[in-house]
């Protein structure tokens, strides 16, 4: 008799990840106003203060991961770099969006920048295509 052995998601050596349109857009969002925190905090070093707190201070609770703390820290390690802090800030790998999806760096941009930053982009977006092929 053949002894077939039960194949579950948990046994596959890779991962089959199935993202959909709504979050592939969510993502692009996410690094966008990443991207305008990165810029935020290059021109206000200071503010890299209140994040390296809040990562101490979730680190101290029990809310954050270590290899999260580190890949944090690490990348506001950076800042003095300003276009290796804005790639790592922006980096766009599973890992990274994952740790986008809860990001330390609440408080630093206001509604105001928020906003503008996802719409400069939305408009940055359409005035680089080539237009002429749409008409």
């Amino acid at each position: 008799m053949y002894n077939r052995q039960k194949s579950s998601r948990r046994n596959r050596p890779y991962s089959i990840k199935k993202t959909s349109i709504k979050d592939e857009n969510i993502d692009r969002q996410i690094i966008v106003i990443h991207r305008a925190i990165a810029h935020k905090l290059l021109q206000q070093p200071e503010l890299a203060e209140q994040v390296k707190a809040r990562l101490e201070a979730q680190r101290e609770e029990g809310k954050l991961g270590y290899s999260h703390y580190i890949t944090w820290v690490s990348t506001l390690e950076l800042i003095d770099q300003s276009e290796v802090f804005i790639n790592a800030l922006t980096e766009d790998s599973p890992k990274m969006r994952k740790l986008r999806r809860r990001t330390p760096f609440t408080g630093i941009l206001t509604e105001a920048e928020r906003v503008a930053a996802l719409e400069q982009d939305a408009i940055g977006v359409i005035a680089t295509r080539d237009l002429s092929g749409l008409f």
